[in-house]
């Protein structure tokens, strides 16, 4: 931390001194142009590298037992070029890792390989995927899976439940490529105002969308108990219940979502408010499973308990909301 005093010109115009160290270190010499950003919070960012282009990141790995890891983590720091190099050659078993890992991950292609390397690269420009827009396809597509999830156990429709389990995996690729475009807004002021999300708005939108996974996550348990009840006979007054507490549920779901998007308090408030209700369709439904068979009756008392954690996964979500804030980029021309 360094202290610097400002300092003002007989026209009253604002100064500071930058330091000599920093600048020669950037190149910055009489005449040179640096970038300047207003934060929402009141600080100024100043960027020495102006209209310079990116460097792609890239990186080299070894081919290991935590391989798969490795290009996760490297991939959700914003790498663009990943290489495996092995002194030797890489064994199938590992190339068949670093396929299946780059299959899970939006953007990465395999561009080169011969016997000892295997070079992947992210086609992806960050710029053309706001974090809005991702956010908003993870949650349609999990909002979908609780919604088929919850039919297919009342229906005992087999393939329906299996279509739910398949899709958790896209819900996995939007998570991690939102992680990706967020780490990247972070440390790059200009991307940040381009697609208009503050910094101190990446925060929250890397835990809606943890949350919107996890909602994924567990619609796809739903779906495996929907799998181990087809044939078991489900009394009306159960699958009633059921119904009822889903779409009480599935509404708190869209409207803790729609909330965070529009920044809408009233919107997020309706959420909360749906807890004793919430409570009293948990008590209702689990009444309702009494008469079943040992083994039907835990696993609808299982998915009682993972639409419920929807819905608290919703009020988190909603807890998220804040008011719109006012654009406060600029850029300084004086």
């Amino acid at each position: 931390m360094e202290l610097r005093r400002i300092q003002m010109t007989r026209s009253g115009t604002f100064f500071v001194t930058l330091p000599k160290d920093w600048a020669l270190k950037n190149g910055l010499k009489r005449g040179s142009v640096v970038y300047t950003l207003v934060t929402p919070d009141g600080r100024l960012i100043i960027d020495p590298r102006y209209k310079l282009e990116r460097y792609p990141l890239a990186t080299t790995l070894e081919p290991n037992q935590y391989l798969k890891r490795e290009i996760v983590s490297k991939y959700l720091l914003g790498y663009d070029v990943i290489r495996i190099s092995s002194k030797d050659r890489i064994m199938m078993e590992d190339r068949e890792v670093i396929k299946e890992t780059v299959n899970k991950l939006i953007g990465l292609e395999i561009i080169e390989e011969d016997h000892a390397n295997i070079v992947i690269q992210c086609l992806l420009q960050p710029a053309a995927l706001p974090p809005e827009k991702i956010l908003r396809r993870e949650y349609l597509i999990s909002a979908g899976m609780l919604r088929d999830s919850v039919m297919a156990a009342l229906q005992r429709d087999i393939q329906l439940a299996r279509s739910v389990i398949a899709r958790d995996n896209e819900v996995d690729r939007l998570y991690f490529l939102l992680v990706r475009i967020l780490r990247t807004v972070i440390q790059n002021p200009r991307l940040s105002e381009k697609l208009e999300v503050y910094p101190i708005d990446c925060l929250d939108y890397r835990l809606t969308a943890s949350l919107v996974e996890s909602v994924g996550d567990q619609a796809s348990m739903i779906a495996e108990h929907a799998i181990r009840l087809v044939g078991v006979e489900i009394p009306r007054k159960t699958t009633e219940a059921l119904r009822a507490l889903h779409k009480c549920v599935y509404e708190a779901y869209q409207d803790a979502v729609t909330a965070f998007l529009s920044h809408s308090i009233l919107t997020a408030e309706s959420v909360r408010e749906k807890k004793e209700e919430v409570m009293r369709l948990c008590e209702s439904a689990e009444s309702a499973c009494a008469e079943l068979p040992t083994e039907a009756y835990q696993r609808m008392i299982s998915m009682i308990s993972l639409i419920s954690n929807i819905y608290d996964h919703s009020v988190d979500i909603s807890d998220l909301t804040i008011p719109k804030i006012e654009k406060r980029f600029s850029s300084r021309r004086e």
